[in-house]
Parts: structure tokens; sequence; C-alpha cells
């Protein structure tokens, strides 16, 4: 394959429209971004050494998060995310990434010049990451071993050992799978994080309804949100607060156009990302 990450960060910001999981521009990209990471040195055995984009030079190497790989961190939704942090460089400054697990958005975050508050609760991830960063080189990244929620505080949380991307505040998945572990962690309030931030993103396993639900209208009026959402419930508890705040959202399950009713929010990580914003249009 003759073709570079460059040129999928390329088709990516000029087709950023037809990035809905279900577009047959999105379905034919996303199978040859798959053979190129296949063949990338992001594999087991390989150095770990990309030149990323537009990002430059990327030291990543294999690692396994039970059955769950680092490559699946570069699926196409995530490098719709980078492009989207890329192209945004210049406007955002104070970055919060909520679900840091092992790095590679903080990592990305900090060669656009942005100041990063990674927050991650497993301390397995943030030993990986603490290596990942040192190993790029990493600059402006502040490293917080916690979870965040609508509330500052302890809680259990569920580590997920058959794919520990999916572990999790304890009662946020309704039916975690395989062997798990359970111990307590440090919760952080998001209202604590807005008013720090203006960009964060947001991944965390099924927590999103308590992180979103509990803002309130000032929070969003220096600070946009790029969310997982991770189920239907959520889903309409993230709509019916934000409609009733007048904050807007985009949704990529729609060709990320502003949303406009419940159907058009994702309910799983399968339908792709939410931009939440008092902005009248995303920033891409």
């Amino acid at each position: 394959m003759n073709k570079t990450l460059s040129f999928f960060f390329d088709e990516i910001l000029e087709n950023f429209n037809l990035t809905s999981r279900n577009d047959e521009y999105y379905l034919a990209l996303d199978l040859q971004l798959k053979e190129y990471i296949a063949s990338s040195n992001f594999v087991k055995g390989g150095s770990g050494e990309e030149v990323f984009g537009p990002f430059g030079a990327l030291n990543f190497p294999y690692r396994e998060m039970g059955a769950i790989t680092s490559l699946q961190l570069f699926g196409l939704d995530e490098l719709i995310i980078f492009a989207f942090y890329w192209v945004n460089k210049l406007k955002y400054k104070k970055i919060a990434d909520i679900g840091a697990n092992i790095g590679l958005h903080s990592i990305l975050m900090s060669k656009c010049n942005w100041v990063v508050n990674a927050y991650e609760p497993d301390p397995h991830h943030i030993t990986v990451m603490k290596t990942n960063i040192e190993e790029n080189q990493a600059e402006n990244i502040n490293i917080n071993q916690m979870a965040v929620s609508g509330f500052n505080g302890n809680a259990e949380f569920t580590r997920v050992l058959g794919n520990t991307t999916g572990s999790h505040l304890t009662g946020a998945k309704d039916k975690p799978y395989g062997d798990l572990e359970k111990f307590k962690v440090v919760v952080k309030d998001i209202q604590d994080i807005m008013p720090f931030s203006d960009l964060i993103k947001l991944d965390v396993e099924g927590e999103e309804a308590n992180v979103i639900t509990s803002t309130v209208s000032q929070n969003w009026n220096e600070c946009d949100m790029m969310a997982e959402v991770g189920s239907e419930s959520n889903a309409i508890a993230i709509f019916n607060h934000l409609s009733n705040l007048r904050i807007n959202m985009f949704s990529q399950k729609i060709g990320w156009s502003k949303v406009k009713s419940l159907s058009q929010i994702p309910i799983s990580y399968k339908e792709g990302s939410l931009f939440i914003s008092k902005r009248e249009s995303l920033p891409i």
C-alpha cells in the first residue's frame, strides 16, 4: 500500500461530513486504514515508530490490554478525533483528557502545544502512560490518577481484565463481562475541571450521563467537549439535559450535523462521537 498516515488525515479533513460510520466513504477509508495499521510499525514486534501525519514522529509500541491491543487505538474513529485536534490546534489551549487510557490522546494533544490534564483511574494504565509520555518526550501533560463524574469523593472501580479499555466506575455498566477486579479510586467533579479547560475529551465507559447531566449552562461558556456515549439510556439523559440548557450537539452519526432529535445521538461507540458546544457550528 503506497499510502502514509498523512493520506488518511488529509482525506478526513477534506471529507469530514462523510465520516458517519454508515457512509460508503467511511467504510472504504476504514478498510484502507485497517490494512495500513496491520502492516505498520505499531504492530507486535514493530518499532512503534511512525510519522503520524501532521503530528510528526510518534513512538507508540504495541501493548496488550486483555484481548484488546494498542492497535485498536488507531481506528478510523480515533483518527477523526485526532484530525479534529490538529485542525483546531490554535483554537484551544487548555485540555482535559478524561479517560486517558495509556496516553495516546494526551501525547497528540501535547503535540498541538496544548497544556493537558490527563485523568485516568487505573494504575496499570498510568504506568504505561508514563512510559509512553517519556518515550515521546511529550511536555505539558499533567497526570491525575482519578476518575471523573459529577461529584468529588471516592468510589469503586471495576477493572475488566479481558479488556481494560472497558474498565469503569462500578455501576456505570449493567453487565460487565469476564474476570473482574474491583478497587477504590478518587473521583473528581467535572465542574471542578471545566472552568480550567477549553476542550475536553470524555471517554468514561458508561459514566458520561452522570458527568454531563451534572453540568450547568455556564460550564459550557468557554468549554467544548468531544464525548463517547455508551448506551441508549445515557443518550436520552444527555439529550434531554443539554436540550434544556440549550447547548448544541453535533453528531458523527449524522455526518457531524447539529442534533435536532434524540434519534441522532450515538448510543454506542459503534455510532461515533458527539461534539458538545455553545458554538453554532462544528469548528472544522
